[in-house]
């Protein structure tokens, strides 16, 4: 019996901030200093870069569980089964649950949790739990479910991937035109008729990369010193990524024992246009190809970088035929990959 996907869903926030909604911001450097560019030109090189020219933000009255929540009930819907008949809820965050206005994080309940009373499901037997694992947190709660059911202790399993980035951003930072929220959910489980878990890649580089992605305050001097936003070294991450998600992404392939030229699409994270790109051109260049047409799914220049929410959320797209010039036929073979905070990596490759 195959372990596959049964059922996806997502939840894309109705409120959309345009690239040219920051033309008021006081962007500063890290020490406070004024950048010697207008944001007009600190824009216009920024879309350049990461492509992103509009990101969605949660409504208000919407927290990081509500949003895994409206997913998760999509993806059950879609698999057709008994939320009942869970035995795992995987919920893949990084900052918990941000109310709108509130400078603290909530994981008090755990988020899978609180989808769990969300979905009214009354088996205590369905164990939720949180994962923390930066943006591949999704793609690693997929490799859990999948290792719980070739085990033998479970049978259906929810993964979601979910995040409020926009609640967690400092005003004065460039960088927080990156970030959006949304959330994206799917069934694992076996069955003779899903798609099929292939192979599977992880690794954490944690000595100077640890802190890539970090906790700090705001860049204003005259800002709370006591509040934390996210914060990156980007060039550093992107130069970490293009040096080694290449390799893991082939070390996966490898092992599902399919050959490249059967890979019809990539469902990369989407942090940067121009990253995703070269991950690709340097993975291809590993076999000694160029980059087929078409291989790239992107949904980064509509919804911004969602963090864990983005593969499952960008795959869900495909399926349901929101990415006109992206399909899948039943057997086709696709990569899910990502790289984040930790520094993690870890690539899954699945036949549909």
């Amino acid at each position: 019996m195959k372990i596959g996907i049964t059922g996806t869903g997502s939840y894309i926030p109705s409120l959309i901030t345009k690239n040219e909604d920051f033309l008021e911001h006081e962007f500063l450097e890290l020490d406070g200093s004024s950048f010697h560019q207008d944001n007009g030109t600190i824009i216009e090189k920024f879309q350049a870069i990461t492509g992103i020219g509009e990101r969605r933000y949660a409504e208000p009255n919407l927290k990081t569980s509500d949003l895994g929540f409206l997913a998760a009930e999509k993806a059950l819907t879609d698999a057709n089964i008994d939320k009942e008949t869970l035995d795992y809820i995987i919920f893949a965050h990084n900052f918990g649950d941000m109310t709108y206005g509130k400078i603290q994080g909530d994981t008090l309940p755990s988020l899978a949790t609180r989808v769990k009373h969300l979905l009214k499901i009354n088996n205590p037997r369905c164990v939720a739990y949180d994962l923390i694992f930066g943006c591949p947190g999704w793609i690693e709660g997929v490799i859990q479910a999948t290792a719980f059911i070739k085990s033998g202790m479970a049978k259906k399993c929810l993964v979601i991937g979910g995040e409020t980035l926009s609640r967690v951003i400092d005003p004065h930072d460039r960088d927080s035109m990156i970030f959006s929220d949304g959330a994206g959910a799917t069934i694992i489980e076996a069955s003779d008729t899903s798609g099929e878990i292939l192979s599977h890649a992880s690794v954490t580089y944690a000595n100077e990369e640890a802190y890539y992605l970090y906790f700090d305050k705001t860049n204003s001097a005259k800002g709370c010193k006591d509040t934390r936003f996210i914060k990156m070294y980007g060039r550093k991450i992107y130069e970490f990524a293009c040096s080694h998600v290449p390799q893991a992404m082939k070390d996966c392939l490898d092992k599902s024992g399919v050959n490249i030229d059967q890979v019809k699409k990539i469902f990369i994270h989407q942090a940067n246009e121009k990253m995703d790109e070269a991950i690709i051109k340097r993975f291809y260049r590993l076999y000694g190809q160029e980059v087929p047409i078409d291989i790239m799914p992107m949904s980064i220049h509509k919804l911004g970088n969602s963090s864990v929410a983005t593969v499952p959320t960008l795959y869900d797209l495909v399926l349901k035929g929101k990415l006109s010039d992206h399909q899948l036929k039943k057997g086709d073979v696709v990569l899910f990959a990502s790289v984040g905070a930790g520094m993690n990596i870890n690539a899954i490759a699945y036949r549909y």
